[in-house]
């Protein structure tokens, strides 16, 4: 079989597993620790500053139809207790694209003399757009009536729970980013007599993070993130990160039989930090790809307690 000729296989694949009734898998990102809003609404206000995170990620460059995700949050404390957040997300993957806006609140409560609990709610809707004309028109010429399904941006309600516990050098967070199951329908074309769906499932996070001070100008910082949904191997992420000097970050990290990571950080300033991740897959599918890229910029104002270590790594 001709490279291209997998590549286009590949890509159809990609696409037309939404088509099925079975599990969903939300977005993944390399940098996790730099994201945790996406996935767990308790950490809103939780860096004590005004915080917005961009992040964009290009997976398995090089193959038709691969995953492309760009998601953007912003959260600040309104209070001592209170935190509120907003984080909005595109994935899109060969002939579909989702669309997530979610508001994040979060209530913390002291737990000792360095601990907090946070609790965390998420509420928002997702937009789902499928559309096999992408795929008729492009060059997998897909000509088959019974699999023309479209879906235009159909909307579900969205609602999130989350725990997240954090010190100052560790945190720990569980949480359920939606925990409503919706299914989608190919409303458009009754007539074509199609059983298509995509359906959500819930995604449960297990994330964990600690800081050890390896001496006055270095920290390593190991960091892991599970992820469970009904259908679907279970996704474990291990990173080990180096800080030095509180400015320049660099590591490695490995998502359990899928890939090996390569991660850059750099702290420009207290406000401002940049951070940039390669992944290169473990899989076989490493033969029809060139890797994925993601990077990130973070941007924080306005702290509102002065006993904060700023910059923090979580």
């Amino acid at each position: 079989m001709k490279k291209n000729s997998i590549k286009f296989f590949l890509g159809l694949v990609l696409g037309f597993c939404f088509f099925n009734v079975q599990a969903q898998q939300d977005a993944q990102y390399t940098q996790y620790m730099y994201n945790t809003l996406s996935v767990n609404p308790a950490y809103a206000g939780s860096r004590d500053v005004f915080s917005f995170v961009g992040l964009y990620r290009t997976q398995w460059v090089g193959l038709d139809g691969a995953p492309d995700t760009f998601t953007a949050s912003m959260h600040s404390p309104l209070s001592e207790k209170v935190g509120i957040g907003l984080n909005v997300t595109n994935d899109r993957i060969f002939i579909t694209s989702e669309t997530y806006i979610d508001i994040d609140f979060s209530y913390t409560i002291k737990t000792g003399e360095e601990g907090q609990l946070a609790f965390g709610l998420k509420g928002g809707g997702h937009f789902l757009d499928i559309d096999t004309q992408r795929a008729i028109r492009g060059p997998y010429n897909v000509n088959d009536a019974g699999s023309q399904v479209n879906i235009d941006n159909k909307f579900s309600p969205q609602f999130g729970l989350g725990l997240y516990y954090y010190t100052d050098k560790f945190y720990l967070g569980l949480s359920a980013p939606n925990i409503l199951e919706t299914e989608h329908f190919d409303e458009n074309s009754p007539d074509l007599g199609s059983f298509a769906t995509a359906k959500e499932r819930i995604n449960l996070y297990l994330i964990a993070g600690r800081v050890f001070e390896l001496s006055e100008d270095i920290d390593f910082k190991p960091a892991v993130l599970f992820k469970g949904v009904a259908g679907a191997p279970l996704q474990a992420d291990l990173s080990a990160n180096f800080l030095f000097n509180d400015r320049f970050t660099a590591g490695l990290a490995y998502r359990w039989s899928a890939a090996l990571s390569a991660q850059l950080g750099f702290q420009i300033s207290d406000e401002l930090m940049l951070g940039f991740a390669y992944d290169r897959e473990t899989t076989e599918l490493q033969r029809y790809n060139d890797g994925s890229f993601e990077v990130f910029l973070r941007y924080e104002l306005f702290k509102r307690n002065d006993k904060m270590i700023s910059p923090r790594f979580f």
